[in-house]
């Protein structure tokens, strides 16, 4: 039986060690000029599939020349890479920015992916900011804050700005707006180069500074520091070692229930590892509580339920008249969690968005059964495919000869009693995209809230999202990733294509980085001050 099961470890282990290996020569092969044009044709097969409203700001025939003027364009054989390269800025034509193709990076093998992840690249520490032509250091991850506010001038030998200007032409805004690609180029700005380049080891970037250039080599190093050497020990062997006091019941239950309760505490506020900092914060600012503040850097992490009911729950007792909803660079994330939100800020009865307009009468199970899906998921799927069927079709009707899936938030709702009836002022720019830009059209439409910052990334009339299709092309490998649903609040502007507009436009500058200033939220507190 021993024998038996080691058998199957070690078969198991070589089809990894395989599939592996062929993964990473599949990518990095050249590939075929009749290959890489049937991928041409297999994705645009698949937008015009599935992808609701493709022809919204292309129209048809433009879209049809450009994939075909793809296609006559490849040539030569090439590697995944390049021609990701190729595809992604004539993707961007749809200008639906939740429509986008990714190459697969390289692939490791077990023993190599452990000894990665007890290492980090010291590069990824850097957040940066992309200001008038310039890639500048935000902030650092960690004790070294010496690169904030210093401009990168290259990369491995290649001139920042110019990078960002060619990675900027890879991903599409919602619409025509342009605020989102500085923003969105510099906050995706290590994966881009990682696409672009392959797995790094280490890398040399230049800054300036103070009118100084100066380099670094970031590498992959030790997340922990090594234990002592065995010489470090034999010089110890005189200190008497301490021994560990042994805990009694009482402090291991207090441990226990603190270990809980941080837990619950982090589930709640969204706990983001990276940065060490939380998705969902709420504060008061000042010395009385006059004023909330609420920073939501996202809405797809941890339980937002009990965040909101707490944190107006407090507002409320404070008795606050002003209230400060910060959005800059969220992306977006759940309809649930933005409808939530929304039924605090309103007292008013609302419909928070309008049935979503898509190309099938069986959405979800087309999302699922994907050829990128694991083999256990769709069998699964396929099994419960028959509640899925019926769910789907009991929620899709046709109008107008149009198909249309009618989300639970398209009902009528009321406002939570705890809803807030004072002033309320919205910051946004360019990164405030997705669910972030349906709340605001909300708020804008109804005349709920003062916006400042700059215009949202995300369409003000509604986006193509909901499920996605994710759908890996035969021979490159490329995957690319499709909306579904086209999501909307019950609003319009004109002219289409346009994200939320601020009432107060103020963009942060270099030197407010340098400085660690917040221009934004300086002028609203100042016109709160002056209000009062």
């Amino acid at each position: 039986m021993k024998r038996f099961f080691f058998g199957i470890i070690s078969a198991l282990f070589l089809i990894s060690c395989g599939s592996v290996k062929k993964h990473n020569e599949n990518i990095s092969k050249l590939h075929s000029v009749d290959d890489l044009r049937n991928d041409v044709d297999k994705l645009y097969h698949q937008l015009k599939k599935h992808h609701p409203k493709l022809y919204q700001y292309t129209s048809q025939e433009i879209m049809e020349f450009k994939f075909d003027s793809l296609k006559q364009s490849i040539r030569t054989p090439m590697d995944s890479r390049d021609f990701y390269k190729k595809v992604a800025p004539v993707l961007t034509s749809v200008r639906q920015g939740h429509v986008s193709i990714r190459p697969l990076g390289k692939r490791f093998k077990r023993k190599e992916r452990k000894a990665l992840k007890e290492k980090k690249f010291e590069f990824y520490d850097l957040d940066f900011q992309y200001i008038d032509g310039k890639l500048i250091v935000e902030r650092t991850i960690g004790k070294d804050s010496s690169f904030v506010g210093a401009e990168v001038v290259s990369i491995a030998g290649e001139s920042a700005s110019e990078l960002l200007e060619v990675y900027k032409t890879r991903f599409a805004s919602d619409g025509y707006n342009v605020t989102l690609y500085d923003r969105f180029v510099s906050k995706g700005f290590k994966s881009f180069y990682v696409r672009d380049k392959g797995f790094l080891d280490s890398l040399k970037v230049t800054f300036k500074a103070n009118d100084s250039v100066f380099s670094k080599t970031f590498k992959r190093v030790p997340k922990k520091e090594k234990k002592r050497t065995d010489s470090a020990k034999v010089k110890n062997d005189s200190i008497k070692k301490v021994k560990r006091k042994k805990l009694t019941k009482q402090e291991r239950d207090s441990i226990k229930i603190a270990a809980k309760k941080r837990k619950k505490y982090n589930r709640k506020h969204g706990y983001i590892p990276r940065t060490k900092s939380y998705t969902r914060n709420f504060s008061f600012i000042g010395n009385d509580s006059t004023v909330a503040y609420m920073k939501i850097r996202g809405f797809s992490n941890g339980n937002y339920k009990k965040f909101y009911e707490e944190s107006f729950k407090k507002i409320d007792s404070a008795k606050s008249k002003y209230f400060i909803l910060d959005l800059r660079d969220n992306g977006g994330g759940r309809i649930a969690e933005i409808e939530r939100l929304y039924s605090y800020l309103t007292d008013k009865e609302f419909q928070f968005i309008t049935e979503s307009e898509v190309n099938s009468r069986i959405p979800i199970l087309k999302s699922i059964m994907s050829n990128t899906t694991p083999t256990g998921l769709k069998i699964l799927s396929g099994i419960l495919s028959p509640i899925l069927i019926v769910q789907n079709v009991l929620r899709i009707k046709k109008k107008d000869g149009k198909l249309y899936y009618k989300f639970k938030y398209v009902k009528p709702e009321v406002p939570n009693p705890l809803n807030f009836k004072g002033k309320v002022y919205v910051l946004i720019n360019g990164n405030s995209f997705s669910a972030s830009s349906i709340i605001s059209t909300n708020l804008q439409a109804t005349k709920r809230a003062t916006f400042v910052g700059e215009e949202t990334g995300g369409a003000y009339n509604g986006t193509v999202a909901g499920f996605y299709k994710l759908y890996q092309l035969p021979n490159s490998k490329l995957i690319t990733r499709i909306g579904l649903m086209q999501i909307e609040a019950p609003y319009k502007q004109e002219p289409d294509g346009f994200g939320v507009k601020p009432d107060i436009e103020i963009v942060p500058t270099i030197k407010d980085i340098q400085q660690q200033k917040d221009p934004e939220l300086e002028w609203i507190l100042n016109d709160i001050d002056t209000t009062n």
